[in-house]
C-alpha cells in the first residue's frame, strides 16, 4: 500500500461530488430528488457490482473459506462497535442525533468508495471480492440493527428482513455462479460491470447535491461528529485489523479489510435515513464530514500501516 497512491485515488473520488455540487447550487437538481437515486443506487447499481466483483475472481475452496471467516470477522467487529455506541447513547436514543452517530460509528463506505481503492492499491489480489462479504455483512446489519436503531422500532430485527434484501437477494444469484466458475458472457459482463462501476460515482453525486443544499457551518459544527469520524476513521480499522491479525489470512486480506474499515461513514447511513424517513440532515452531516476528512484520515492510516 502506497500513501500518495491512497491520496490520489481518494482525491480523484472526491472529485466525483463536483458535478452534484455545481447542479445543486444551479438549481438544477434538489434534494427531493434524492430518495429516487438512492434506490437506484441500492437496488440497480449495487447489485450489479456484487455480480461484476464475483466474475472478475476465480473460485477455490481455500478462498471460499476464507471469505466465510472474513464474513464472521467483521460482523462481529462491527457488532461489537455499534453495540458498545448504542450502550453510551442509551439514555439518548429518543434524540435521532444519536441514533445517527451510532449507526455512522460503524458502517463505512465499503462497496461505493472501497472498490476503486482496493483495485487501485491491491492491484492483481483477489481483495475486491472481500468487499462483498463487507457489504454483505453491513447490509444484513443496517436492514435489520441499524434501521431498528434509526427508527427506534425493533419490528426491523426479523427473519424476513435478514433474507429478503438487496444485499442477500444478489448474493443467492452470484454465489453460485462463482461456486461454479460460471462467467458471465461478455457482452452481459460488460453491462454489469459498467453499471456496476457506477455505484461510485452516483454515489458521490448524490453526496454533492446533498452538499450544495446545506449550510457548510452547519456540516462543521458539531462537535460530537468529530469523534464519532475519529472512531470510525482512524479506531475502527485498527479493531478490525488486530482482529485480522488473528487470523491465518494471506496479507492482502488483512489490507484489504483494513482498507475497507478506514473507508468514511457509509452512504448507506444516509440511504437508510432517507428510506426510513429519519435523521436525513444528521446522516448527510455525517456522511459529508466523513467523507471530506477521509483525504487526510485514509492516507493517514495507511502511513501508519506500512510503518
Amino acid at each position: 500500500m502506497d500513501f500518495l497512491l491512497t491520496l490520489t485515488s481518494v482525491g480523484i473520488l472526491l472529485l466525483y461530488a463536483v458535478p452534484g455540487f455545481i447542479l445543486s447550487k444551479l438549481k438544477a437538481v434538489n434534494t427531493d430528488s434524492l430518495p429516487a437515486f438512492s434506490k437506484v443506487l441500492m437496488y440497480v447499481c449495487q447489485p450489479c457490482l456484487t455480480l461484476y466483483t464475483f466474475d472478475s475472481v476465480d473460485f477455490t475452496w481455500p478462498l471460499f473459506r476464507d471469505m466465510l471467516w472474513f464474513l464472521l470477522a467483521i460482523t462481529v467487529v462491527q457488532l461489537l462497535t455499534i453495540g458498545t455506541f448504542y450502550l453510551l447513547f442509551r439514555k439518548k436514543q429518543q434524540d435521532v442525533r444519536y441514533r445517527i452517530y451510532t449507526v455512522a460509528s460503524t458502517f463505512g463506505n465499503c462497496a461505493f468508495f472501497g472498490v476503486p481503492i482496493l483495485e487501485a492499491l491491491l492491484p492483481g489480489t483477489n481483495a475486491v471480492v472481500f468487499s462483498n462479504m463487507y457489504f454483505v455483512s453491513m447490509s444484513l446489519l443496517g436492514w435489520t440493527v441499524a434501521s431498528a436503531i434509526i427508527t427506534h422500532d425493533r419490528k426491523y430485527i426479523s427473519v424476513k428482513k435478514i433474507v429478503f434484501n438487496p444485499a442477500v437477494i444478489i448474493m443467492a444469484v452470484a454465489l453460485p455462479l462463482f461456486m461454479l466458475n460460471i462467467k458471465l458472457p461478455g457482452q452481459l459482463y460488460g453491462a454489469v460491470s459498467i453499471v456496476g462501476k457506477m455505484t461510485t460515482p452516483l454515489c458521490m453525486i448524490i453526496m454533492g447535491i446533498r452538499l450544495g443544499s446545506m449550510s457548510f457551518k452547519k456540516i462543521f459544527a458539531g462537535k460530537l461528529q468529530y469523534l464519532i469520524i475519529l472512531v470510525k476513521q482512524m479506531i475502527f480499522p485498527l479493531l478490525a485489523l488486530g482482529v485480522a491479525c488473528l487470523l491465518p489470512w494471506e496479507g492482502y486480506i488483512r489490507q484489504a479489510m483494513f482498507i475497507m474499515a478506514c473507508c468514511p461513514v457509509a452512504s448507506v447511513v444516509l440511504n437508510f435515513a432517507e428510506l426510513l424517513g429519519e435523521g436525513q440532515e444528521d446522516a448527510a452531516n455525517m456522511l459529508l464530514l466523513g467523507t471530506m476528512l477521509c483525504i487526510v484520515t485514509m492516507p493517514l492510516m495507511v502511513a501508519l500501516y506500512q510503518m
